[in-house]
């Protein structure tokens, strides 16, 4: 495996850069429909200091994911978050978004480094014992081997769970590797700014429709949606 030497990210505008994200998740290759069964989204967050802002935002508009996929059949969501001392956490599979705000609301960011290794490898073990149809991840560093993440991000890929990734500030280094790590999962990743709720939200309920109901619920939801999302009804890449 090559490394590819780390690039400052471009100026791009949060428009752009949302548009770039949806029209990347068209065409990314997704397993059958579901055909009623529940989709199930690993939604992990990195829970160290830096993040408590964003962790509050996020949990206020984390609803709208079970909202856009009632209608597909539904959406499990497990939240996973690593802070401190080592400390990696995984919730029960939750079915509603009362069930996943208390479990949010009850958690409060401690500085530590990051554990993106742990994260990735338990949604390998969590695919294995049931299919898990994505992993989203908020985070704003990356502190671990690259090559070895990257390996594991390789392995998402093989079992057809991409990561999506938001990443939040300007660490150039981070910025690189996320994108190595989407790649190889054959999922996205986006910068985001965490101080606009709507493109957060718009970003969220994306990635869970697509969980629920694979693309072509995405293409559907990009027409009905509006505004970033309505990209996808032009974009979207056929099978």
């Amino acid at each position: 495996m090559t490394n590819e030497p780390a690039k400052l990210p471009e100026k791009t505008t949060a428009r752009s850069e949302v548009d770039a994200f949806l029209q990347k998740l068209a065409a990314t290759p997704t397993a059958k429909p579901n055909r009623g069964q529940r989709g199930r989204l690993v939604f992990a967050l990195d829970a160290t200091a830096s993040r408590q802002r964003t962790w509050d935002r996020a949990s206020h508009i984390q609803g709208e994911m079970f909202k856009e996929t009632a209608a597909l059949g539904g959406l499990d969501v497990q939240l996973v978050f690593y802070r401190g001392f080592g400390e990696f956490s995984a919730s029960p599979w939750l079915g509603t978004d009362a069930d996943l705000l208390r479990q949010m609301t009850a958690v409060t960011c401690l500085g530590g480094k990051t554990q993106i290794g742990k994260l990735l490898r338990h949604a390998i073990a969590e695919t294995k014992r049931q299919k898990v149809n994505a992993v989203v991840f908020v985070g704003d560093c990356m502190e671990e081997s690259v090559d070895q993440l990257c390996d594991l991000a390789g392995e998402l890929g093989l079992l057809n769970v991409p990561v999506f990734i938001f990443h939040e500030g300007r660490d150039a280094r981070a910025a690189e590797a996320f994108r190595q790590f989407a790649r190889l999962s054959n999922g996205a990743c986006v910068p985001f700014d965490a101080n606009s709720a709507q493109q957060l939200r718009e970003l969220l309920s994306a990635v869970a429709v697509y969980a629920a109901g694979g693309r072509p619920a995405l293409e559907d939801y990009s027409r009905r949606a509006g505004g970033a999302t309505l990209l996808l009804t032009r974009q979207v890449a056929k099978p």
